[in-house]
This record gives C-alpha cells, sequence and structure tokens, in this order.
C-alpha cells in the first residue's frame, strides 16, 4: 500500500469550502484526464477518466463510494478502478483557520497480485506529487468559486489546457500506466 497526506489553506470560510467539496461531481473534474461522472446516488459515482503514456490512451472508470459524510469538516472515501485490481481510500479534513480553512486529504492505494510490491516501489514517489497538484488545484477552484483575494476565476479553456500539459496529468498517466503493466 502507498499513502500521502497533503494539507492546503484555502482563503475561504469553512462553510464555504464546504459548498465546494460536498459536491462528488466537481472532485471528479478535478482529475487529469477527466470525461465524466456518472452519479449513482448519494454516495456513490463513477468517474471516467482518460490517461495515456506516449501513442497509448485508455479510459478507465474509476468507482467511488463516500464512506462517510460529516460535513464541513469530514469526508471519508474508498474507491476502485473497475477492470483493474486496484483499490484505495481517503479522506478530506476541513477546519475553520482564521478567515480561511485549512484542509487536508489523504489517500491510499493499494495494489493486488504478484506486481503489488514492484508497483508500490514504482507509484510512492509518484502518489504525493499527485495528491499536491489535486489539493492545489481543489484549494485554487474554492478560492475562484468564492472569490478570495487573489483567485482568478478558470475557465473551460483554461482546465482543457492544464489537462493538457500540466504536471499532474503526466503524473497520474505514468502511474495508471504502471498499475497496467504491473497487474497484467
Amino acid at each position: 500500500m502507498i499513502e500521502t497526506s497533503q494539507s492546503v489553506r484555502v482563503a475561504a470560510p469553512l462553510v464555504l469550502a464546504w459548498n465546494y467539496a460536498r459536491d462528488v461531481d466537481r472532485w471528479a473534474q478535478i482529475m487529469p484526464g477527466y470525461q465524466a461522472c456518472e452519479i449513482t446516488d448519494a454516495d456513490n459515482s463513477v468517474w471516467a477518466l482518460k490517461v495515456g503514456v506516449g501513442g497509448l490512451v485508455r479510459t478507465v472508470k474509476v468507482a467511488v463510494h463516500v464512506t462517510r459524510w460529516a460535513g464541513p469538516q469530514e469526508v471519508d472515501f474508498a474507491f476502485r478502478l473497475l477492470g483493474d485490481p486496484v483499490e484505495g481510500a481517503g479522506s478530506y479534513r476541513a477546519a475553520a483557520d482564521g478567515d480561511g480553512t485549512a484542509i487536508t486529504l489523504a489517500v491510499q492505494v493499494r495494489g493486488s497480485g504478484p506486481m503489488a510490491p514492484m508497483w508500490e516501489a514504482m507509484g510512492g514517489p509518484v502518489l504525493p506529487r499527485f495528491a499536491r497538484s489535486f489539493a492545489e488545484d481543489l484549494k485554487a477552484r474554492i478560492e475562484a468559486e468564492t472569490g478570495a483575494a487573489g483567485a482568478a476565476p478558470r475557465s473551460a479553456g483554461d482546465d482543457a489546457r492544464a489537462s493538457a500539459s500540466g504536471p499532474s496529468v503526466s503524473l497520474i498517466a505514468r502511474m495508471l500506466a504502471w498499475l497496467r503493466r504491473l497487474f497484467r
């Protein structure tokens, strides 16, 4: 198992951060390669993410289940890649911090099968960078939506350019490529 925890301070009050964070579709949209999010019910969704390395491009589906809603401070979730031997869990923790909000995101990823130890060795350095990028993007989107000082609203064009060339795309693409190679 590999895991990481990343913290950011959002320049928005706790309740406004929660207004953004409680929408699962918004979380899916932050993921690199986002294609779609199908909401099954209040606790379950399936995210379609297009990932690629070099000329190899693949759409993966990730089943996400919220195991506990305790907003505005806490959310726990689990996920699994459909068709791949990978699953994990994570959490969102938020606390008022002066006039802003301190947010900590934690995630753990578990692979199964004989290649799991190798995958963990290769994926270990990538997961913290991916989680840091995700946390920073979450912060930027909350601040843009709430009109926090210094936050510039993002357009769909900004998102497309970031998805096409940003470092988080490279990180997640490499991570998923390793998963596919190691678990097949």
